[in-house]
């Protein structure tokens, strides 16, 4: 491993409280997993929540 990584590595273990590096590595990993789904199931607005059936019904 790269010094350079190490201090990363030990600047992350810091700024997430965590015990060990395995435990920083994960949170790490899982606040991006988190983020990058933010928004991938949502159902858009809620005002007319039938809006999509209605349209995907319309095409046929």
């Amino acid at each position: 491993m790269q010094d350079e990584t190490l201090e990363l590595l030990k600047k992350i273990k810091e700024e997430t409280n965590s015990g060990s590096y395995d435990e920083a590595i994960k949170k790490m990993v899982l606040s991006r997993v988190q983020e990058s789904f933010a928004g991938y199931l949502s159902t858009g607005s809620l005002k007319d929540p039938y809006k999509r059936v209605r349209e995907k019904r319309d095409r046929f």
